[in-house]
């Protein structure tokens, strides 16, 4: 697959998967920036990517990232869909410090990964009743 993609600051590489079985690419720092302890900040990684129809970028954390930095991606998985790619849309990791300390983050670091992945368009054919028996969920399995 080919991305069409913008670089902010043209001192910033371009995103490259760690090893050539990596699932996603990296994604870096593109400033020097202090997350405050227990706290979120936007970090920005001064690229703009167009994102094909029909897919969209998931931002995940780095295995390592929580563990040796105390950050962690604070919604989760960021969703970046394929209408935000005008000039100024630049890609941007919100982190959240676990730590009871501020943590520095320079420019380079690599903070997060991009998976690209399909989202087919749903439409709902909405009915009275389902015919699979309810589970419980939350745990309910094997009980």
């Amino acid at each position: 697959m080919r991305l069409k993609i913008k670089r902010l600051d043209p001192s910033i590489g371009l995103p490259e998967p760690a090893t050539a079985g990596a699932a996603g690419f990296d994604l870096a720092a593109s400033m020097d920036i202090e997350i405050p302890a227990r706290s979120i900040k936007l970090v920005g990684t001064g690229l703009v990517i167009a994102v094909p129809d029909g897919h969209f970028l998931g931002i995940f954390a780095r295995s390592s990232t929580p563990l040796k930095r105390g950050l962690m991606v604070a919604n989760g998985v960021g969703i970046i869909d394929a209408d935000y790619c005008g000039p100024a849309d630049e890609i941007k990791i919100q982190l959240l410090n676990v730590t009871d300390q501020p943590v520095k983050v320079s420019k380079g670091d690599r903070l997060a990964q991009g998976v690209v992945l399909p989202c087919p368009r749903v439409e709902w054919d909405e009915v009275t009743e389902l015919a699979a028996p309810t589970r419980g969920g939350f745990g309910s399995t094997g009980q």
